[in-house]
């Protein structure tokens, strides 16, 4: 069945709450390929502020050390931290859905529940 506020709503299968869970999921690996595309930059070469002279091949360096790209701009590749908070958002929202995924699981696994047995070995 299905629960809202812990009271039963309506008849849903597993598998459509496994599906949910799958979407969330999907969407969470979408998220970090899309935050994985934009901070895999290469900075090399962008010095403290605006570049250097010393003779670089930035695009040899990148493909060599798995780098999509190269940075564009040499004050935005060492002055912004818009990839930190980026991949932490990403990250939050991960462990928001797993949280919520261990919730339903210790929920299901209670006593008034029991839908489910976990093992020892995961329990505390």
């Amino acid at each position: 069945p299905g629960f809202t506020h812990l009271q039963v709503a309506q008849p849903v299968t597993f598998g459509h709450h496994l599906m949910a869970w799958y979407a969330m999921l999907s969407r969470d690996r979408e998220r970090l390929a899309d935050c994985r595309r934009r901070v895999n930059v290469l900075p090399l070469g962008s010095a403290a502020l605006a570049g250097t002279v010393y003779p670089l091949d930035r695009h040899f360096v990148a493909d060599q050390l798995g780098f999509e790209a190269i940075s564009e701009n040499s004050l935005d590749a060492v002055s912004d931290r818009d990839f930190a908070i980026e991949f932490s958002a990403a990250a939050s929202l991960i462990l928001m859905h797993l949280s919520r995924f261990s919730e339903e699981l210790v929920i299901w696994s209670s006593a008034q529940f029991d839908f489910i047995e976990l093992p020892d070995r995961f329990c505390t």
